[in-house]
This record gives C-alpha cells, structure tokens and sequence, in this order.
C-alpha cells in the first residue's frame, strides 16, 4: 500500500510542476497592471492577457489531475493512459453534474454534484484511467474488433468502469462531500490556529506522500476554501485569502536553510565539506524554490525527533502570518521566486514582514537544531558511523557528470542481476530491485547523494536532489 501510494505522490508532481507556469504569467500581469482584478479603471491589454492565461491553468487543475495521475500510473508512461485519464474526467463529470444529476431524480441536485469536477475526482479519474489502461491496453480482441484492440481498448473500458464508478459516486460523493466540508470548516472555523494545526500536518505527512489529500482541503476547492486559485486570481478577501500558503515563506525560504546550516556546523571534522556540499545544494533550492525535499529527507528519517521539531515550527510560522495578516501566496511552492510574484498581486498583505518573520525562524531552526543534535547526539549528515570519508567522496553530482553517477549507482545497485525498475520523483531514484540488501550503500553515497533508503526488501530510493531527472534517464540508457 505505502508503495502504491508513493506512485500516487510522484503521479501528482507532475501536474503540480504546471504551476510555475501559471505564477510567472498571472505574477507580471499583477505587477504590469495590480489593479486589474479589482474593476478599478480600464485594465491592461498585456495585463489582462497575461493573469486570465495563467488563470486557464490553475481553473483546470482537476483536468491536469486526471491527465497526469493517468499518465503517472500507467506501466509504460503510454499516451494512451493520459487519454483514458481525461475520458474518465469527462464521463464522470458529465453524468454526475447538477443538471444530469437533477434530471435523473426529477428535483434540484444536492450541492455536492455542483463542485463534483474538483481535484478529488481529478485523481480518483486518473486511478481508474491508469487502472484500466494497465489491464486492457495489452489485450487482443477478435479479429472483427481487431481495430479496437491494445491500447485503443484502454479509453473504451476506462468509460465503462467510471460509469459504474459514478453509479457508486452518485450514492456516496455527498457524504465524502460533506466530510470534507465539515472537516475544513472545522479548522478554517480556528482560525489563524486552523491554518497552523493544517501547516503542522501537512509537513508531517510529507514522508507518505498523503500531504496531498490535505493540501486538496485547503489549497483548492475540494471543501469550498480554494486558497491558491482564490489567491492567484484576486478573488478571495484581503488578509484571509492566503493564511494557507503565507507562513511557509519563512520555513522554506529561512527556516530550512539555517537548519541545514547547523547540520554542516554539527557535523564531524573531516566530513564538513561533503555535508556543506549538499546543504548547500539542498539549502539553495528551498529557498529559491521552495523545494524542500532535499532537506527534509536529509533528516527525516535519521533524526525522527527533529523532523517534529520542524513540523511543529512550521505551524506556529503559519500561525503567526495568518494572525498578523502578512499574507502572500504561491502556485508552485514557497520560494523566493513565487514570494516576488505575488509581491503585486491584490491579495498580497504587508508580505514583507515575512522576511524579517522568516529570519526570526531561520534563528530559531539554527540555535534549536544544534542544540538537539548536540544534546541527543542525532546521526544527522556527517555524523553518522557509516559516512563515506572525504577522501572517498568523489563529488561527480556536484560536478553534474550526470551519466558517471548514474553508472555508478546502478552498479553498486548490482546492475541488471539485480536492479527491476528504475523511476524516479520530483528529488529521488525510486528502484524495484530483486534483493535491497545486496547493495553497495557506500558506494552510491561517493558520488554525493543525499542519502538512501530501503522502504522494503525489494525497493531502494536514492535521495539525489533536483537533478535527479538527468541522474534517472541516465541510467535507464544503461540498463537498455
């Protein structure tokens, strides 16, 4: 299941990774032109091109869901699986909309069928596409329906099975609905307390992936609160639009770095250097970014007690933003890039003070940091017993020699005797292999990763960082 679920994540980053294009164009639409959401005189052309094609994006995120979850989950990454993902939105929203759903019971439709094309269904529709492409797309019919065969048949049955699932989605989507509904009110009810409580979960999840379900909650409009889209798009109320997004600016941006920063300092004599190397790589693209899996992972699981710390933190820098109503939002991530391109959006809200906030927390993380790992003598990077030396570091991440540390890897995985399937996420390989145990760990760490993990027997992942996409289609070439 956790296996299963970790696809999911990775299937999810892929749409995700769309935002960035949607903050750059509605960013220099605000800043050519701020006022161009309020109806305040006549707006600019290049303004108003600029905001409404970025807004085309975030207004479809549930379709990019279907699409990229269908892809993402699909066994041979096919088009044919992005295809059947974006049938399977359609069939569903089609059939289960207010005025399908009214008709068919004679009466007005519950208000559940009027926000059924949201991310939630988004995802279940790239499931059941990714679920049928997978079954069907290998399957030979009779030699008369010969035509409709392979991987034509995957968008046929994906149509079929989503309208069984929308038979049992007519009976149980207004129960899901208002769970949801109930269970974001309950925390947007707290207040700027519920905005912290949903920070500190939300980094708490992040090992499993399930970070995504909430962000769904909050972020979009799965329960009625669409902070992003309301965010980017000017149509949400100043100094509440964006108590979701706000307080990560200083933990990402300040907070992540300085822990870092600590682990460097902490670290032993003559493993500095390497631990500086990747902190700084880590560091950098958190606060760049906002990327902060490099970072997080670096410690998640070798310090369990410090990524709680973190967790924690992070929701009382939430907390503090949403109660002092300095507000900025993002549509990637909580980065320095998407911090200046909201600097000019109508919803931006004395968001400077997250600067001065965010060097408060990234005080905070440095000083408590050291002294955790001190203290409790945590086996952070560069402390612990298996370390790779300096001297045996070879440093070929850091030197982007891409198609060496990828030849590396994959032979201290134990190459084609050993290795399954190569994949990869946003920052780490992910590898099916025959025996995780075989592994040469020491190995795959000289070329300068960020660490490695053995979720099972059969499953390794290795933590390489943003590069990890040029490191992963490498090695694929190998094992051809």
């Amino acid at each position: 299941m956790m296996k299963y679920l970790q696809r999911l994540g990775k299937s999810l980053m892929l749409p995700v990774a769309v935002l960035p294009a949607a903050a750059i164009l509605m960013g220099i639409g605000y800043m050519i032109d701020s006022n161009i959401m309020t109806g305040l005189g006549t707006p600019s052309p290049l303004s108003l091109f600029l905001v409404k094609a970025g807004g085309a994006i975030i207004d479809n995120m549930s379709i990019l869901f279907a699409v990229g979850v269908a892809l993402g989950m699909s066994k041979d990454k096919d088009g044919s699986a992005a295809l059947s993902g974006l049938v399977a939105f359609l069939v569903v929203t089609t059939v289960l909309s207010s005025g399908t759903v009214s008709g068919l019971i004679g009466k007005e439709a519950p208000a559940a069928f009027g926000k059924i094309s949201n991310q939630f269904i988004g995802i279940l529709s790239g499931i059941v596409a990714a679920t049928c492409y997978n079954k069907f797309s290998k399957v030979q019919l009779p030699a008369a329906l010969a035509f409709f065969s392979g991987k034509r048949l995957a968008p046929i049955m994906t149509s079929v099975f989503m309208l069984i699932a929308c038979g049992v989605l007519y009976f149980i989507w207004p129960t899901v609905y208002n769970a949801l509904v109930a269970f974001g009110q309950s925390i947007s009810s707290m207040g700027p307390l519920g905005a912290g409580v949903y920070a500190f979960f939300n980094r708490l999840l992040i090992p499993t992936g399930l970070h995504h379900a909430l962000n769904s909650v909050f972020w979009f409009d799965v329960a009625g609160i669409n902070d992003i889209p309301n965010f980017l798009n000017a149509t949400g109320i100043p100094g509440v639009t964006g108590m979701y997004q706000a307080g990560f600016f200083p933990i990402m941006m300040f907070g992540l770095p300085a822990a870092g920063l600590a682990m460097v300092h902490t670290a032993k004599p003559e493993k500095k250097k390497a631990t500086a190397s990747l902190m700084m790589a880590a560091g950098f693209a958190a606060f760049l970014t906002g990327v902060t899996e490099p970072l997080e992972f670096a410690f998640m699981f070798l310090a369990p007690a410090l990524y709680l710390v973190h967790a924690v933190l992070t929701g009382i820098s939430v907390f503090i933003a949403a109660s002092m109503q300095w507000i900025a939002g993002f549509a990637f991530s909580a980065g320095l890039c998407d911090f200046l391109l909201s600097l000019k959006n109508p919803m931006a809200v004395n968001c400077l003070m997250l600067i001065p906030l965010g060097l408060v927390f990234g005080a905070i993380y440095y000083f408590l940091f050291r002294f955790i790992i001190v203290k409790f003598n945590l086996k952070t990077p560069g402390r612990e017993d298996d370390e790779v030396s300096e001297e045996e570091m070879t440093n070929t991440l850091a030197n982007n020699n891409f198609a060496e540390v990828a030849q590396e890897i994959y032979n201290a995985l134990g190459g084609k005797d050993n290795v399954v399937a190569i994949d990869n996420c946003i920052t780490r390989l992910r590898l099916d292999v025959k025996d995780s145990s075989a592994i040469d760990e020491k190995a795959i760490k000289r070329t300068g990763v960020a660490g490695v993990l053995r979720p099972s027997k059969t499953t390794v992942q290795v933590i390489v960082g943003t590069q990890v996409q040029f490191v992963a289609d490498a090695m694929k070439e190998i094992a051809k």
